[in-house]
């Protein structure tokens, strides 16, 4: 029964978390019960729920010389304390502003007003107020990349050369930054794909022979097709 739980306090007036030794009295938890929330120890009624929304207590608090560990309490559940006697502490008047009166504006009223955050705005030409600037369209990237011609793919595998052709250049459906995407028809089956992606055909190719890259991941020229034997011994 050693150790220690945390719980939240809940009151009329209060809510906090705080954490209790388990091996304390209720007699002094209620003690320090009041100074958390102004309810005097004889008007306490204490008792644990799982959550604010439980109708039914887990457990009532109903021997003051228990110590806390007797009624098993998980941490973050919910210890209510009930004040049996608000008329004379004024438990839950300080949060009960349905006797104060309300001053209030019609919306003509308020819009006539020159200090208030409407007027304020309407000054500074702040939110809904601010001019309005017709965003400048971002330019089009142009590529001069030939479809049909030979390239080779940047690697970030030492000594692998990722060559193929240009089988596409221009905009695609996926890709969450837009801009021209570079789709190429590989030597090898080293890619991704074979020319569709997402269900869209964008070229066609053997499968893993296809992939979609940036435009300054492809170098053009004239590479030929690297013949995978060529540096074996006869």
């Amino acid at each position: 029964m050693s150790g220690l739980v945390t719980l939240f306090v809940s009151s009329p007036d209060t809510r906090s978390e705080r954490r209790f030794d388990l091996q304390l009295p209720i007699s002094q938890l209620k003690e320090k019960l009041e100074l958390i929330t102004g309810i005097p120890v004889g008007n306490q009624k204490l008792a644990i729920y799982h959550d604010d929304a439980d109708l039914q207590p887990v457990k009532v608090f109903d021997d003051d010389q228990r110590p806390l560990g007797f009624y098993s309490p998980a941490d973050f559940q919910v210890l209510k304390v009930v004040d049996t006697n608000p008329s004379i502490t004024f438990t839950g008047q300080l949060t009960d502003l349905s006797g104060v009166d309300k001053f209030e504006l019609s919306d003509e009223q308020y819009a006539l007003r020159q200090d208030s955050v409407l007027a304020y705005k309407q000054r500074n030409k702040v939110g809904r107020f601010s001019e309005k600037t017709e965003p400048t369209p971002a330019p089009a990237m142009t590529v001069d990349i030939p479809i049909g011609s030979r390239c080779e793919v940047e690697s970030t595998e030492p000594g692998l050369h990722k060559r193929g052709t240009v089988r596409y250049v221009g905009t695609t459906d996926f890709g969450s930054a837009g801009g021209v995407w570079i789709g190429v028809e590989y030597d090898e089956p080293m890619g991704k794909n074979d020319g569709s992606v997402e269900g869209k055909r964008y070229f066609t190719c053997a499968p893993k022979h296809g992939v979609f890259v940036r435009a300054d991941k492809v170098r053009v020229g004239d590479y030929p097709v690297l013949d995978p034997f060529e540096d074996e011994e006869m």
